[in-house]
């Protein structure tokens, strides 16, 4: 499994958590294979043109992610994920190796649109 982690720096697992995916500057690549992580990696995110989440979904797929990690998301991209068969799950942990950590123990909930938040409050 690929999971993709909207971070505020590209420090692999000590990487503090980004708060909002389209807005963080970079996402931390974590693949995951029999409950173990096998690799870490980071880009840079190339952004969303015009407030449009539909590239930022694109960018996030375009990564091979099977799954992403947010501690906020607005309906209309966590919809445009589901459609794309990418899972999306909430956490709040301070750095990726917590949440990862988290993912792999089945700790972490899986959103639905009734619990995205609305991109008025940013």
């Amino acid at each position: 499994m690929r999971v993709v982690i909207p971070t505020n720096t590209p420090d692999g697992l000590m990487a503090k958590r980004g708060a909002h995916f389209g807005k963080a500057p970079f996402y931390v690549i974590v693949d995951i294979e029999n409950g173990e992580i096998k690799d870490v990696s980071f880009t840079e995110n190339p952004g969303h043109s015009g407030g449009a989440c539909g590239s930022a979904v694109m960018n996030i797929k375009n990564l091979g992610a099977d799954a992403l990690i947010v501690s906020g998301i607005g309906p209309n991209p966590l919809m445009g994920f589901k459609q794309e068969g990418i899972k999306v799950y909430f956490d709040d942990s301070a750095t990726v190796e917590e949440s990862v950590k988290k993912l792999i123990d089945g700790k972490l909930q899986e959103l639905d649109v009734n619990h995205a938040c609305s991109h008025h409050k940013y």
